[in-house]
């Protein structure tokens, strides 16, 4: 695995790259950087150019000046893509990857031969987010945007550590999925700014969210990418049931369940995550 600095759009990415073939974005979710996908890249290398980078606001990559949601990413990946000589590529996403990975299809669609979507959120789970039976699973989007959040969160090694962990297994079905990393994880975000980047994506999807749970959305055209979303079976963030109205936001989307695991199917299951995501390339001639 390559590891790069690569200026786009203002700002410095980091970015991992392995593999050889027709080149894949993998997008990854809040709270992760570019190494929750390090199992998956293992098991697609032999088939797939993979460009992991770090969001702004993430890992290494430079943070953002205040608020910074999915339009500003979609345009940091589509200057990152550039710059590395991409044309025209793949997408693999989850949660805050997903959520960029709809602007980036409305930016650019004739640069994007598919989407290949983990649970995250769209328009269509409207103000099922915000039932009341669903408030301990969201209060976090609020906090995030507290001022004190980071310095709270970040007041030591050890209050990170037990921040970051009570995601990675409370929202895994696989309890043990991140073992090998949780120290990892915590260490890169108890970083200088990555607290505080990681929460400028809730700060800047806030006014969007609230939109979406009062049920007023704005109507927009599908997104006609070929489209494959594997969802969950055991997401206590995003449930299954969620999935009934993908169809009103990607015209051309095949969806089912990915059984046995929570919200971090490619981490949890990686066998199967890279044979779903290779499948589905391979559907629609990318591979």
């Amino acid at each position: 695995m390559e590891h790069l600095t690569i200026a786009a759009n203002g700002a410095k990415f980091h970015v991992v790259r392995a593999g050889t073939g027709k080149p894949l974005l993998l997008l990854h979710g809040w709270p992760e950087f570019w190494l929750t996908w390090k199992p998956v890249m293992a098991r697609l290398s032999d088939r797939f150019m993979l460009v992991a980078p770090d969001l702004r606001g993430f890992g290494d990559s430079d943070k953002p000046d205040g608020p910074y949601g999915p339009d500003g990413h979609a345009a940091d990946m589509l200057a990152l893509m550039d710059a590395l000589g991409i044309a025209r590529f793949g997408v693999v996403g989850h949660d805050v990857g997903g959520a960029v990975m709809q602007p980036l299809a409305r930016q650019a669609p004739d640069r994007l031969a598919g989407l290949f979507f983990f649970d995250f959120v769209y328009p269509g789970i409207g103000p099922r987010m915000a039932a009341p039976d669903r408030l301990n699973h969201i209060w976090y989007q609020s906090f995030h945007q507290m001022e004190m959040a980071p310095a709270l969160v970040g007041a030591s090694r050890e209050s990170c550590r037990l921040y970051i962990s009570h995601f990675l297994k409370g929202w895994a079905h696989r309890k043990h999925a991140f073992d090998d990393v949780l120290d990892a994880f915590a260490e890169n975000f108890f970083k200088e700014g990555n607290l505080a980047g990681g929460f400028a994506h809730y700060r800047a999807s806030h006014a969007g969210r609230v939109a979406m749970m009062k049920g007023e959305a704005p109507q927009l055209p599908p997104i006609n990418v070929p489209t494959c979303v594997r969802w969950a079976e055991h997401d206590p963030l995003f449930p299954y049931a969620w999935t009934d109205r993908l169809g009103e936001t990607f015209g051309n989307v095949d969806v089912a369940m990915f059984p046995d695991v929570g919200h971090f199917p490619h981490r949890e299951d990686p066998d199967r995550a890279a044979k779903e995501i290779a499948a589905f390339f391979q559907r629609i001639g990318w591979s």
